[in-house]
């Protein structure tokens, strides 16, 4: 059921917010295709969507949100469906200081930057360096990323510290991990979001989700909106989280 927007407004326990939301933005070529538009027009409702769910929670004054964006196996999708999604996510960023400029919302782009096109690389430095200085939420858009592959550079970059002697094996424990990961400095996702339906990870941050709350919502993401993210929270905080104890 979803609430009212005043009734969640006064139920949300605003000093028990999850830190850390990860989403799975699912659905956008399923919402296109019931409306019998074309894929790209369901993912040019997602970005809109996004653009509308980063300013509710950081107005909520959620910390950090990591979205997920085009995975290591996208690459896999027709090429005409790769070239859109590329060009949509270089849009958003060109154009992330002026849609997100009043939200002071802080972007980074996690994954690995090695496939992706120079242009998308030099476009990611760029926005990440003009939102630095921000100090609202933290929003993570993972970009050719993939959970396995990120514990692999993680591993690779470990033990290249070893064979330098900047690490012993020895002191190597769930800190060094995180210290390599793409999110290094980052809480862990306290609240994992899914739309469409699915309920699967789909290869996304396997090391951060490891305690997350995770709800799994039947809207399309394109349809996802903010009273919609208000409620995920509610459901949140009446979870007990225990994290291995009683």
């Amino acid at each position: 059921m979803i609430f009212r927007r005043k009734k969640i407004d006064n139920e949300i326990d605003m000093n028990n917010l999850p830190q850390h939301i990860g989403v799975i933005m699912d659905g956008n070529g399923r919402w296109a295709k019931k409306r019998g538009l074309p894929r790209s027009a369901g993912h040019k409702a997602g970005a809109e969507s996004l653009k509308k769910i980063v300013t509710e929670a950081n107005n909520l004054g959620v910390k950090y949100i990591t979205v997920y964006a085009f995975s290591t196996e996208n690459w896999k999708r027709p090429q005409a469906e790769v070239d859109y999604l590329m060009n949509l996510l270089m849009d958003y960023l060109v154009n992330a200081e002026k849609t997100l400029a009043g939200e002071n919302v802080r972007i980074r782009a996690i994954g690995s930057r090695k496939e992706l096109s120079e242009e998308m690389r030099v476009q990611i430095k760029k926005t990440e360096e003009l939102t630095k200085d921000r100090k609202g939420i933290v929003m993570n858009i993972a970009l050719n990323y993939g959970g396995r592959e990120e514990l692999v550079h993680a591993a690779r970059e470990i033990s290249e510290a070893v064979k330098s002697g900047r690490l012993k094996s020895e002191d190597i424990d769930e800190n060094t991990i995180n210290s390599y990961l793409y999110t290094a400095g980052q809480p862990d996702v306290d609240l994992l979001i899914r739309t469409s339906g699915e309920q699967r990870l789909s290869n996304f941050m396997l090391w951060q989700v490891s305690y997350a709350e995770m709800i799994f919502v039947k809207k399309a993401w394109p349809d996802f909106k903010p009273e919609d993210l208000r409620e995920c929270i509610l459901a949140f905080q009446g979870r007990g989280r225990r994290f291995g104890g009683i």
